[in-house]
């Protein structure tokens, strides 16, 4: 039996977490959230203190919010674990934390991978995640049975940052598929054509990708519930701006995209999902953003 420990259990980390569990594995969880620790003791998960259990696991896996999330649980790794132990973070970051957090973990004799992941929160709890891993190739091969209970595709991409601009590369696409509907909507509504009307073409024209299919049952009734919100999203531009920057990639249609997720958050919908810069584009065409009336 694998002794895993999860550092970090949020809206992706506690599934994860959970989906080893079933699969047979030790699991101990730690996070820095009481409530995130209660409900994982509902879900029957042990928590531990995260020292304690990263000396003794086999594999640690990370779920952190932010560069400095990383840096401070990837020291703590390089501290704590045991030899022969592998660190596999999860988590959205820039190329250049990462990096850094590779030099520590690389003095410290550890293994890190890099296991980005594509999907949303209900796409964790299904276990449909789609898993992006850079790393050393050893470490990847150990843990890829671990990683299949994620989700039905993994894809190894080389041996340093590559998962992490992967999905950057990704997060872009899913963030200018927003501002594709954004302005396609807002034209066929303000030409008076009804929002479930549009819905449904779209869902069964060419343009239904996957992701506008998995939005679709959701924004065809006009619910804004996140699974990703804007200022999350914002958070994913701002790495992908930077990452554009660093290779001198002009991305200027990404930048117009982070303008309109900017005053989607100014005008009060930060906790709303990413897509709610539709109604940011509705309402610069002078539409009431509540569109009650069209659905």
């Amino acid at each position: 039996m694998t002794l895993v420990h999860v550092a970090g259990v949020g809206k992706m980390g506690l599934p994860m977490a959970g989906h080893f569990h079933a699969a047979g594995q030790a699991v101990t969880v730690s996070d820095p959230s009481e409530a995130r620790l209660q409900l994982a003791r509902s879900h029957g998960l042990q928590v531990a203190d995260a020292g304690a259990a990263m000396a003794r696991a086999d594999i640690i896996v990370s779920s952190l919010p932010n560069d400095a999330a990383l840096r401070q649980v990837g020291a703590q790794v390089a501290a704590a674990a045991r030899r022969g132990a592998i660190y596999v973070d999860t988590s959205t970051v820039s190329q250049q934390a990462s990096a850094e957090v590779a030099q520590v973990l690389a003095a410290a004799g550890v293994p890190y991978l890099r296991t980005t992941l594509s999907g949303n929160n209900k796409m964790a709890e299904a276990a449909q995640l789609t898993v992006m891993a850079s790393g050393p190739r050893a470490a990847y091969d150990s843990v890829l049975p671990l990683l299949k209970t994620l989700g039905p595709n993994q894809f190894y991409l080389g041996e340093a940052e590559q998962a992490r601009l992967m999905k950057l590369v990704v997060n872009l696409m899913i963030a200018q598929t927003s501002a594709m509907l954004a302005e396609a909507l807002t034209l066929g509504r303000k030409g008076g054509l009804a929002w479930g009307d549009m819905w449904q073409v779209l869902g069964a024209s060419a343009v239904a990708s996957p992701i506008v299919k998995a939005k679709s049952a959701q924004l065809s009734q006009r619910d804004f519930t996140p699974t990703f919100t804007v200022e999350q999203m914002i958070k994913d531009l701002t790495l992908i701006l930077g990452a554009g920057a660093d290779s001198h990639v002009p991305l200027p249609q990404t930048a117009l995209t982070y303008q309109l997720m900017q005053a989607a958050l100014a005008q009060g919908d930060g906790q709303d999902d990413y897509a709610a810069i539709i109604k940011t584009v509705e309402r610069s065409a002078g539409l009431p953003a509540d569109g009650q009336e069209d659905v």
